[in-house]
């Protein structure tokens, strides 16, 4: 039961649970493979899974450790660094009046320890890099990540290098630099520090999180699908909308849903699943959009940088995922990430960072297109916090400065605040 392998997701050759991360006959992608017979009994497994801890570990059953679930004490160790999810799923009703749907919820992962869904990766990663001894973690990061790598490493004791483009956001660089990693800039896009990395991984005895650890790292973003449906009531939603920079996230969402569906852990059917791209790096989108079924890489340009990865690893699987599901690919341009941003924190209070925006900026295209029913329930999946992307929300409201007045303040600012004209 658990973890039994890896496997080529294009031809099925297995391997073993090590270090791999691409297959040695068709160089397709590594995944970890599972065998879940065990698991008949729903209402226990759904009793333990309400009887674990309040992190991602609860659903240990589903996650790439070797031989299975941790016992008590290995449970207790792989929790030892920064505790990982169970973020809050918000109710959006003005937002969803807003746009004139009906059942709309936000999964607010910013809640996680470094203030992105990336701790859910790392957790996973980092857990199964000590099983397998490794003493450096390391990552090519569009921000994020960093953060995530370098404060996990920083909890575990453990040495980091994190890579990251130069012009990254500065809060971002601040947020990594803080936790005493190695912050090595890379003169280029985020392609060309993935690359850097790659090279590196095959001459360095490093952990590296995205690269030769990929196949377990990506399994940590299933758990936002099994907290979903967790936090519905053991449901699916009818759709999910979710940012999209490699495609591994919106594919793993989709594989968690789908893992419960198969075991009758939860009810309903698939969700359609709508990604989030912005217009300045939209390779998926674009396929999506011209009927392809391979991205062609873009240079990005936009202010969202946490989703510019040009040329999207697991894009083949998220176009087939769009297609398959009834959702879709769209794009977003940097006008509308400013005013998606600001649309979700004028109604929920959540601040969002680039990426958010994004996706809050597809819902409304969606809503507005009227691809969404007004009786569906819908799942908006922010993953990062506004305060690492200051700058985008910059110049955007106004502000008041008066004397310490009561008259001033009654001309000036109230006949504005009002909407009245002063």
């Amino acid at each position: 039961m658990g973890a039994t392998g890896l496997r080529c997701r294009e031809c099925a050759t297995p391997y073993e649970l090590d270090a791999s991360y691409v297959c040695s006959r068709c160089f397709g992608p590594l995944e970890v493979a599972y065998d879940h017979s065990g698991l008949t009994d729903v209402g226990a497994l759904r009793r333990r899974i309400q009887g674990g801890p309040q992190n991602i570990w609860r659903y240990a059953d589903f996650l790439p450790l070797a031989g299975g679930p941790p016992g008590p004490s290995a449970r207790a160790s792989s929790r030892a660094a920064l505790p990982a999810g169970c973020t809050p799923l918000i109710r959006a009703d003005r937002l969803a009046e807003r746009l004139g749907l009906g059942e709309l919820w936000v999964k607010n992962d910013a809640a996680n320890p470094t203030h992105s869904f990336k701790d859910r990766v790392v957790s996973v990663a980092a857990a199964r890099a000590r099983e397998l001894g490794f003493e450096v973690l390391a990552c090519a990061s569009t921000g994020n990540l960093a953060n995530s790598v370098a404060a996990h490493a920083a909890a575990l004791g453990l040495e980091s290098y994190v890579f990251i483009p130069a012009d990254l956001e500065e809060q971002k660089v601040l947020a990594t630099g803080v936790y005493g990693t190695n912050l090595v800039k890379i003169r280029g896009t985020y392609d060309d520090v993935n690359r850097l990395c790659t090279e590196l991984s095959g001459e360095r005895d490093w952990a590296f999180v995205n690269v030769n650890l990929r196949p377990y790292y990506a399994e940590g973003s299933k758990t936002i699908a099994y907290e979903v449906a967790e936090q519905l009531g053991w449901r699916t939603p009818d759709r999910v909308v979710a940012p999209v920079a490699s495609g591994s996230l919106y594919t793993k969402i989709a594989k968690g849903f789908a893992e419960w569906l198969e075991l009758g852990l939860i009810e309903g059917d698939e969700p359609a699943f709508h990604g989030a791209q912005a217009a300045g790096c939209a390779p998926v989108a674009r396929a999506f959009a011209e009927g392809h079924d391979v991205c062609r890489p873009v240079r990005p340009d936009t202010i969202a940088k946490s989703l510019a990865i040009g040329t999207p690893a697991d894009g083949p699987y998220a176009l087939d995922l769009a297609r398959r599901s009834g959702g879709s690919i769209e794009a977003v341009d940097d006008d509308e990430i400013r005013a998606g941003i600001r649309l979700l924190a004028e109604t929920t209070g959540i601040f969002t960072e680039t990426a958010g925006g994004v996706t809050a900026a597809t819902l409304a295209k969606l809503a507005q297109s009227g691809a969404i029913g007004a009786d569906e329930r819908v799942v908006l999946v922010i993953t990062g916090e506004g305060l690492k992307t200051l700058d985008a929300v910059r110049d955007t409201f106004e502000t008041f400065e008066i004397d310490a007045s009561f008259d001033e303040f009654c001309q000036r600012v109230e006949p504005v605040a009002s909407g009245a004209v002063a």
